[in-house]
Formats: C-alpha cells, structure tokens, sequence
C-alpha cells in the first residue's frame, strides 16, 4: 500500500510506503539545515522517497540528486519530484561503490540509525534504520564527494555522536553540532551535524534547537515552537551559519 502525504504545510505531496520507512521531520530538519542557495549543486546519501531532496530543491532551488539503493524507493522519489514539479536526479545504488566524480556545493544524509536491536517486519524498513555501513564510513564517502569549501550535513540519533567523530577525515573540519531538544529542559534525542571541506574553524555545540514550546504537551493544539513552524509548515531554514545557534525569535523560552 502507499500513502500520500503532505509535508511543508501540504506545499509537498509525498508518495511513501503504508508499512516501509515512512519519513517523518528528521529529512525535513535535514534540508533545513543545508546552506544551499539556487544553482548549487547537492548530493544526498540514501534519498529514500525524496523528502529531503525535495524540501530543499523547494526552499532553495538548488538542482540536487539523490543516491538510493532501494529500487522501489529510488522509484518513489522520482514519481514524488514529478508530483511536485520539482526537478531531483535519483540514482540507485550502494553509497559505499558510488561512482560519481563530480564535486558537490553540498552533502546531506540522514543515515541509518540502529547498531543492533530486533529488526524490522518489513525489509525495506529495516534496511533503511539499522546500519550495515559504520557511520565514520559515511561521512568518509561524503567527504570526497564535496569540493574544497563545499559542507556536509547530516541528522542522525545524538548517542551516535562519538561514533559520527571517530576516525575524523583530516580534510573535514569547522565542525558544529546542532542538538534538537523536544522540549526545552529536555536531553536532545538527535542531533545535525556539520562540517566544511578545508574549514579551520574551532568545534562548535550550539545551544539546543527547541521544537515544543512549555514543559510537557497540553491538550490537542500545535504545539510547536516559531522554529520549528517554520521549517516544519512553511518550508524555512535553520538560521545560518548553524555556528550561531538558533537565536530569538525562534527560540522560545
């Protein structure tokens, strides 16, 4: 069976599977976070159904192509760009035996986020939450795909953190690290992370991104912050450089 859904306050139509890896806000905050502008060129890592690509194609303009090795999926994202009237290149394969040389403005991916655990009922779920490349690997490939200058960005579960800075690629650096609280006193649960091909800035862990305003949810209303309004119903981004932090008015005590 597949659903279609709205993401952007429904300015997106999105065609995914009713019991596969549905994508939910993580590829949204991941688009968000990409400093792209119109013309640029992006590369996301495991494009699934094309949420990210498009939200970010949708925001920015920049002509981005997506690697997906699912085929179903890769399929389902190249119905979604036609859809939407966006344009998203979809090519299938493993990230890890990629051949593309082309050097890219931007790197994106959500990888998977499982070590372990029981695995999904469905394969196409579980292929695309539990890792069989490590994270470190991932970054590796993404790194070479950029050009000098050009920045990788990736959302992925904050107990990962130490994983994602092992075995660091020397040629990766200003590196800064956005977490993502639900609420504000909360432990982040996910974090964004990212880093600038030949950059020389110092490592930077921003204040957290708050994305529901009051302790604890309050009966059956919206809930969420300016923020996370606006990247979430509005198709907006993170405010930039994410060095800064998100800052008033989209913080919300």
């Amino acid at each position: 069976m597949i659903t279609e859904d709205g993401f952007l306050g429904g300015r997106l139509r999105i065609r995914q599977p009713g019991a596969g890896y549905r994508a939910a806000t993580d590829p949204v905050f991941l688009a968000a976070a990409v400093p792209a502008t119109a013309g640029q060129r992006v590369l996301e890592m495991g494009c699934g159904v094309g949420v990210a690509a498009l939200c970010l194609a949708a925001r920015t303009g920049a002509a981005v192509t997506g690697v997906e090795v699912q085929p179903a999926y890769a399929e389902l994202a190249r119905g979604n760009a036609a859809l939407n009237g966006l344009p998203l290149t979809v090519i299938e394969g493993d990230i890890a035996a990629l051949r593309l040389t082309d050097d890219f403005d931007h790197v994106m991916a959500n990888p998977p986020y499982y070590t372990g655990g029981t695995p999904a009922r469905d394969p196409g779920r579980d292929k695309a939450l539990r890792e069989d490349l490590p994270l470190g690997r991932w970054i590796a490939i993404m790194a070479r795909r950029l050009r000098p200058g050009g920045t990788m960005t990736l959302i992925f579960g904050a107990a990962r953190l130490p994983d994602a800075l092992r075995d660091w690629p020397a040629a990766l650096g200003s590196i800064t690290v956005l977490p993502l609280a639900a609420r504000a006193g909360r432990a982040p649960k996910r974090l964004i992370l990212q880093a600038r091909k030949g950059g020389r800035g110092d490592f930077v862990m921003t204040a957290p991104a708050i994305l529901h305003e009051g302790p604890h949810h309050a009966g059956d209303h919206d809930d969420a912050t300016a923020l996370a309004r606006s990247i979430l119903r509005e198709g907006g981004g993170f405010p930039q450089p994410l060095s800064a932090g998100p800052c008033p008015p989209f913080a919300t005590p």
